[in-house]
């Protein structure tokens, strides 16, 4: 979206956000935070209005047209304020602590956009909201009202605005944990995994899927932890009742409008309960995680549905996701020519003219077609109300005819939605979600023997060392030929986490060397040392109001988590206490927030399970032929603590433990359990059943699983 053009053009114009360039040319004086404006403010003495949005999100796009496309408000602003636009993608450190002082301020939850209105001398906040409309509406105030009232606030209550600023200050300060035990202090528990189920059970909705009410937000780490749950005790019936909620749930979303049925991939969220109506926008990182679980549950289930929407959101990545250079951009826009869902959704007659006679009462059969509009009044969004085998009763067709009709239909539809005017595509490259989607491509490739996906997920670490990576450290984000923003904890840990990932679908002495560059960057830059986990930014980072140690996940899994899982797992790869321990420092450092709040907290319960039941390493050396029929043996069954290294034979110069898992005259597999190692093994059906003893068993091709 962009506004209007106006003969002025402000200092946004110089930056490669699509999000900051969609304002380049409102009539608002628009800076992008710097020293330049800071100074400015300080010089001014005026305060500072920090806007924070990001280029696929609508409500962002309604306030622009709404207030910043506007002359009078955009005169208010530019009179009144120093005004900072922030893509918060590009600048998660300032979103971060900016959203969590909305929250202290308001008591509620913040969003996007977040308006902040920060003192000029100390960047405090002294108030927060989010989006505020053209007129007073629904109980809000206008947005101009906005702007005099906290503008009068600013120049007749000066004193009370610097009291309340030390008291928030201290208020951020006070969030972060500061006491972290390591081994003196009580030892961890498998207390938080516990009440983690109990509580993800609690709140699933046994007739919909999913957990709590609408709007319904996909949530693949709520998944993943039921998933592992139940591995790590396969003969619980609690941990069976959370895979089957996982499965149900994520059943209901493939089959739900939240997936994408023509063109694949996963929006956003669900605005209502039954995962019919999504907001349209689809992220990368959301994708890359659901692509992981897809993989998983076919796995571990059997059911061919997950294992084909694993296939075609993978496709849509390649598609429409990655780049030409390899890595993979941000968001597609949930609006196309100004309206939300327009490239998504459908009439009936225009899906009559596009599909064959044959086709058409299956395709609506199964997706609604036949039904009452279920979009904003004469429109249908696909949502799948009936099984194929119910619509191919109903035909007098064999399951396999009808399902045929259905994909051809549906390629049709495809063919026709490729010639409208595509959403919006923000073609940033995030470190961060780039990791997310390589582990999401290289889980799915290995598991669905598809060396193509695995490529992409190649494709994209060789352009994320190749273009973001200089002098053993990361850069946040790419666009337009350059790299920019020092790399955050997430930047690191997501990165390494699908690496890691990667390395078990196919050898790289460089992949390895890489890893371990990025934990020893963590362990350099980001660890609090003194109190255990990590900083959001690096010691060298720009200074600002707080320096936050999150540990809970939000929209991505928490740095802290993945940190903590990666360390760990590479410690006992390598055999090096120096990973292991700083995983331990952060899950004491957790302690509080784990016992309180364990389901907040999920990516930290993979670290805290694999710190209290150490993973299951397997490395196996051989000869290229036989060490891929052992690797894909080692990927074939669900063992979410599995750690996987096939390593040629004629490697050498290894690090650490890997040093010692020499190869013999026959393919050989070590296989060690935290500080158990196995003998080794040479005979292809021992080490079959020795991995078979560590897995889940499946549950057989055509797994269904009910509300219960």
């Amino acid at each position: 979206m962009s506004g209007p053009a106006h003969a002025h053009v402000n200092a946004l114009a110089n930056e490669t956000s699509p999000y900051l360039l969609q304002h380049a040319d409102n009539p608002v004086d628009w800076q992008p935070w710097g020293p330049e404006a800071l100074d400015r403010a300080r010089r001014e003495d005026k305060p500072i209005l920090l806007s924070i949005g990001y280029s696929a999100c609508h409500w962002c796009h309604v306030m622009a047209h709404e207030s910043f496309e506007d002359e009078e408000t955009a005169r208010l602003m530019n009179e009144l304020y120093i005004s900072i636009k922030v893509d918060r993608e590009e600048r998660p450190d300032i979103d971060k602590i900016y959203q969590t002082a909305h929250q202290l301020l308001s008591r509620r939850t913040g969003g996007w956009p977040l308006t902040v209105m920060l003192a000029p001398d100390d960047h405090a906040p002294f108030f927060a909201g989010t989006y505020f409309p053209d007129s007073p509406r629904h109980g809000m105030p206008s947005f101009r009202q906005v702007l005099t009232g906290v503008a009068r606030l600013y120049r007749e209550r000066r004193d009370d605005i610097r009291r309340q600023n030390a008291s928030l200050i201290d208020a951020l300060a006070g969030l972060e944990p500061d006491v972290g035990a390591e081994a003196g202090g009580a030892p961890l528990t498998r207390a938080a995994l516990d009440l983690a189920r109990a509580a993800l059970m609690q709140s699933h909705d046994p007739r919909h899927g999913g957990f709590g009410d609408a709007p319904k937000f996909p949530h693949p780490t709520n998944l993943d932890r039921l998933m592992r749950d139940h591995a790590a005790r396969p003969a619980s019936t609690d941990g069976a009742a959370g895979l089957a909620a996982a499965a149900f749930t994520f059943r209901k979303m493939c089959s739900g409008g939240l997936y994408d049925h023509v063109g694949g991939g996963f929006c956003r969220y669900s605005v209502d309960a039954m995962w019919m109506i999504p907001h349209f926008e689809k992220m990368l990182y959301d994708n890359g995680p659901l692509l992981s679980v897809a993989a998983e549950l076919h796995q571990v289930s059997g059911d061919a549905l997950f294992a084909r929407v694993a296939r075609e959101t993978a496709a849509w990545v390649m598609r429409e996701m990655q780049s030409p250079e390899g890595g993979f951009y941000s968001t597609l826009d949930a609006d196309s020519e100004g309206e939300e869902g327009k490239f998504y959704v459908w009439t009936p007659d225009e899906v009559r003219s596009l599909v064959s006679d044959d086709e058409f009462p299956a395709l609506a059969s199964r997706f609604g077609l036949d039904r009452a509009p279920n979009f904003e009044g004469s429109h249908w969004h696909l949502h799948a109300f009936r099984e194929v085998a119910e619509v191919a009763r109903d035909m007098g067709a064999t399951e396999a005819e009808t399902a045929e009709r259905i994909d051809r239909a549906l390629a049709r539809l495809f063919e026709a939605r490729s010639g409208r005017v595509r959403p919006g595509r923000d073609e940033k490259i995030l470190t961060s979600w780039n990791g997310l989607m390589i582990k999401g491509m290289a889980t799915a490739g290995r598991i669905l023997g598809a060396p193509e996906i695995i490529a992409s997920a190649e494709r994209a670490v060789e352009f994320i060392r190749g273009a973001m990576w200089r002098d053993g450290r990361l850069h946040a984000t790419f666009k337009d030929g350059r790299a920019r923003f020092n790399g955050y904890l997430d930047d690191y840990a997501c990165l390494a986490d699908g690496v890691l990932a990667l390395l078990a679908s196919r050898w790289s002495a460089r992949d390895l060397e890489f890893v371990i560059a990025l934990a020893d960057a963590m362990l350099d830059h980001f660890e609090d040392r003194e109190n255990g986990g990590f900083f959001f930014t690096a010691d060298d980072h720009e200074r600002l109001i707080h320096r936050p140690k999150p540990m809970m996940d939000d929209s991505l899994p928490s740095g802290n988590g993945v940190a903590a899982a990666v360390l760990g797992r590479l410690g006992h790869l390598l055999g090096d206490t120096r990973y292991t321990r700083a995983a331990e420092r952060a899950l004491h450092a957790a302690r509080e927030g784990l016992e309180r709040f364990p389901h907040a907290h999920t990516a930290l319960l993979v670290a805290l399970e694999e710190c209290l039941d150490p993973p299951e390493v397997v490395v196996i050396r051989a000869e290229p032929d036989a060490l891929e029929t052992w690797r894909a043996r080692a990927a074939g069954g669900y063992a979410p603590r599995r750690v996987v290294i096939a390593i040629p034979n004629h490697v050498s110069d290894l690090p650490a433990l890997l040093a010692e898992r020499a190869p013999c005259g026959s393919p050989v597999a070590y296989v060690c359990e935290g500080h158990v190692c196995d003998a080794p093994i040479t005979e292809f059906d021992a080490f079959h059943a020795r991995l078979a003893a560590s897995e889940v068993p499946p549950r057989g091709v055509g797994w269904r699983t009910g509300a219960s």
